[in-house]
C-alpha cells in the first residue's frame, strides 16, 4: 500500500506533464525529496554523531572563538550570542547553561596549556570541523575530502573568519542603531514598532548568514552563491520556527524535569543541539538539490543503469570532453556534465572513474577533465571497453566457464571491434564537426 502510494507520488512529481503546464509538481519536488531523505535515516544518524561531537568539543571551540572576538574588541557580545542560541531551552535553562559554558571557557583560557595543551586544542578543533566536512561531503556526494595541508589552513581560517564576520555583523547593527536615520525614526515615534520586529528578525538574519557561509565553504566542492543562500535562508527560517516551538514545548513540559531531575537540562540541551544539526544538514541538502535538481528523484539511492545506457553515457562524456578540448573551450567538470546530461553525479562518477583508471581521462587542479593522451591515440573501442570492463569488484561473482557462451561473447566482441576498427576519438570529433558545418550552411 505505502509502496504503491510512493510510486504514485513520484509519478505525479517527476513524470506527469500537466496541461496547461504548472509549477506545482516542480515546486513540491524539493519538500518531497527532503522529507524522503530524512525518513531514510542517513541525515538523522549524522546529526546524532555531530551532536555527540559537539558535546566533546564545545569548550575548545568556544574558547578559541571567544579569544578571537575579545582580540577584536567584541568579547562582551559573545555571551549574549551564546544565550541567543540556547534561548529555545527556556530562559532559566539558557542562563544556567550559558553561565556554565562561560565558566568552562574562562578556565580553558586562563589555564596554563603549554605547547602540548595548545596542540591538543587545535587538533580538537580541526578534528571537529573534519567531521562536519565529512557530513557535508556526504550530502553533496563528494568522495574526496580535503588534504591535510588544506584542512589545516582552511579550518583554522574558518575559526578566524567566523568570529570576524560575527563581529562585523554586530558592528553594522550597532552603527545602524546609532545613525542619524535611526535617531530620526525614533523622533517619529515608530522606533518601538521597528525595534520590536528587528529584535525577532536579527537572530534569523544572523543564523541565515552563518548557515549560508557554512554551505558555501565547508563542502569540498564548488557551491554556487545562489544555492548556498537559498539553503541558508530556508534553514535559518526553519531554525527560528522550530526554536519557537521548542521553547513552548520546554515551558509546557514539567514531566521531563521530574523524571531526569538534575540531568534534565543536559537532556534538553542535547535534543536542541541534535535538532540544530539536523536543520543545518537539511539546509545543506536543499542547497545540493537547488544546484543539482537532476538528483531530486533518486536522492541517495543507487541509480540503475542498463549496459546500453552506460555505453551511451560513456560515449557522451568522452565526446563532449574531446570536442571542447579540441576547440579550446572550458573544461568539463563532474557537476557541469551532470547538469548537461541531466543525470545524477552519483551515477556519472563511476563511469568517469573507469575512464581515469583506463588512462583515457585525467583530472586537473580545477577538478576538470581532459583527455589523458592525444585524441588520435584513443580508439573508440577502448572507450567502450573502459565502460564495459570496469575495475574488478570483490562482489563480482566468479562465473563458471561455459565454452559455448564465451565463444559467442568473444564473437560479438570481435564484430564490434571490426566495425569501428581504426576509428579514433579524433576522427569521431572531426566527422561530427564537419557534419555540423554542413548543416549550418
Amino acid at each position: 500500500m505505502l509502496h504503491r502510494l510512493h510510486q504514485r507520488i513520484q509519478q505525479f512529481l517527476f513524470e506527469s506533464q500537466p496541461a496547461p503546464p504548472t509549477l506545482l509538481p516542480q515546486g513540491l519536488r524539493y519538500p518531497y525529496a527532503l522529507i524522503r531523505d530524512v525518513l531514510q535515516g542517513q541525515l538523522t544518524l549524522r546529526a546524532m554523531s555531530l551532536a555527540y561531537t559537539t558535546l566533546l568539543s564545545i569548550a575548545p571551540l568556544m574558547a578559541l572563538a571567544f579569544s578571537i572576538l575579545k582580540g577584536l574588541g567584541y568579547g562582551q557580545y559573545f555571551q549574549p550570542l551564546l544565550y541567543q542560541f540556547l534561548q529555545p531551552l527556556g530562559d532559566s535553562k539558557a542562563i544556567e547553561l550559558t553561565t556554565n559554558i562561560m565558566r568552562t571557557i574562562n578556565s580553558v583560557r586562563s589555564g596554563v596549556l603549554g605547547s602540548l595543551g595548545l596542540a591538543l586544542l587545535i587538533y580538537n578543533v580541526i578534528s571537529t570541523l573534519q567531521k562536519v566536512e565529512a557530513s557535508f561531503n556526504f550530502v553533496w556526494h563528494v568522495e574526496q575530502p580535503r588534504n591535510v595541508a588544506r584542512r589545516f589552513a582552511e579550518y583554522l581560517s574558518v575559526m578566524i573568519v567566523g568570529p570576524v564576520l560575527i563581529a562585523a555583523a554586530i558592528g553594522v547593527f550597532t552603527a545602524l542603531s546609532r545613525s542619524e536615520a535611526a535617531q530620526t525614526i525614533t523622533q517619529l515615534g515608530v522606533s518601538a514598532w521597528i525595534s520590536h520586529h528587528l529584535k525577532h528578525l536579527t537572530p534569523f538574519l544572523l543564523v541565515s548568514a552563518a548557515f549560508s557561509f557554512v554551505y558555501g565553504f565547508i563542502p569540498n566542492t564548488k557551491v554556487r552563491i545562489k544555492s548556498a543562500l537559498i539553503g541558508g535562508i530556508a534553514a535559518g527560517g526553519l531554525w527560528t520556527f522550530v526554536g519557537i516551538l521548542f521553547t513552548r514545548f520546554v515551558a509546557s513540559s514539567t514531566q521531563t524535569a521530574l523524571i531526569y531531575a538534575g540531568f534534565a537540562i543536559v537532556i534538553v540541551a542535547l535534543i536542541w543541539i541534535y535538532t540544530s544539526w539536523l536543520i543545518l544538514l537539511i539546509g545543506a541538502q536543499l542547497s545540493f538539490y537547488v544546484q543539482h535538481p537532476q538528483s531530486l528523484r533518486t536522492g541517495y539511492r543507487d541509480v540503475y543503469m542498463t549496459p546500453a545506457l552506460r555505453e551511451r553515457i560513456g560515449l557522451s562524456v568522452m565526446y563532449l570532453i574531446a570536442r571542447d578540448f579540441k576547440e579550446g573551450a572550458s573544461q568539463w567538470t563532474l557537476n557541469r556534465l551532470s547538469r548537461y546530461l541531466e543525470i545524477p553525479s552519483a551515477a556519472l562518477r563511476p563511469i568517469i572513474n573507469a575512464f581515469i583508471n583506463s588512462s583515457l581521462l585525467t583530472t586537473t587542479q580545477n577538478d576538470g577533465y581532459l583527455p589523458a593522451r592525444d585524441l588520435a591515440h584513443i580508439d573508440l573501442f577502448q572507450v567502450l571497453e573502459a565502460v564495459r570492463n570496469d575495475a574488478h569488484d570483490t562482489r563480482t561473482p566468479h562465473l563458471r566457464v561455459v565454452q559455448a557462451a564465451d565463444k559467442m561473447a568473444t564473437h560479438f566482441n570481435e564484430i564490434l571491434r571490426d566495425s569501428i576498427q581504426g576509428k579514433t576519438l579524433a576522427d569521431w570529433v572531426k566527422s561530427e564537426s564537419s557534419a555540423n558545418e554542413t548543416l549550418t550552411r
